[in-house]
């Protein structure tokens, strides 16, 4: 009997040590967020952040300072006649926004990766839900579209830039 009462306290002392050693050791995440807590990913959040909300306010101006003079995008597929350069994206935006009465864009951020190389790229992964207002037949209707997507961003020494992925 005092065997059995050692062998289950004993089993009790392992866990209970096994789970206080693995409690100090999770992981943290930004709120609302799979992105792991650290300072150079909250940077990141909070640069896309800048993104999504001068993408609501429609501001051109803002979204274009947001972006590389390198910026690329292939549309995600072999046809050239849908890539976008710098010079192409800032027509393509005020044409997008015309059209679209009032805009809202909510991001859910799924992973911060880091390039390697000596002009290191962050690879921003993130499920966005796009509602926007556009003129329908009779009235204005609301669109909705949920995706996932991929920033591109590039050190500019102080902040980021995206590269592709708008």
């Amino acid at each position: 009997m005092q065997i059995r009462f050692f062998s289950t306290f004993s089993r009790t002392l392992i866990v209970s040590a096994i789970a206080a050693g693995t409690a100090g050791c999770a992981t943290h995440y930004i709120p609302n967020t799979d992105v792991e807590d650290t300072s150079e990913n909250r940077n990141v959040i909070t640069f896309c952040e800048k993104y999504r909300k001068a993408l609501e306010s429609q501001d051109i101006g803002a979204l274009l300072s947001l972006v590389s003079p390198r910026y690329y995008e292939d549309g995600g597929n072999v046809d050239p006649t849908d890539d976008l350069d710098y010079a192409g994206l800032k027509e393509w935006l005020q044409g997008r926004f015309q059209e679209a009465r009032a805009i809202r864009y909510e991001i859910r951020y799924r992973s911060v990766k880091k390039g390697s190389g000596t002009s290191p790229k962050v690879y921003v992964l993130y499920t966005y839900s796009a509602s926007y207002k556009v003129p329908g037949l009779k009235q204005e209707e609301w669109r909705h579209t949920v995706a996932d997507n991929r920033l591109e961003l590039v050190s500019d020494g102080r902040s980021f830039k995206i590269r592709a992925g708008m």
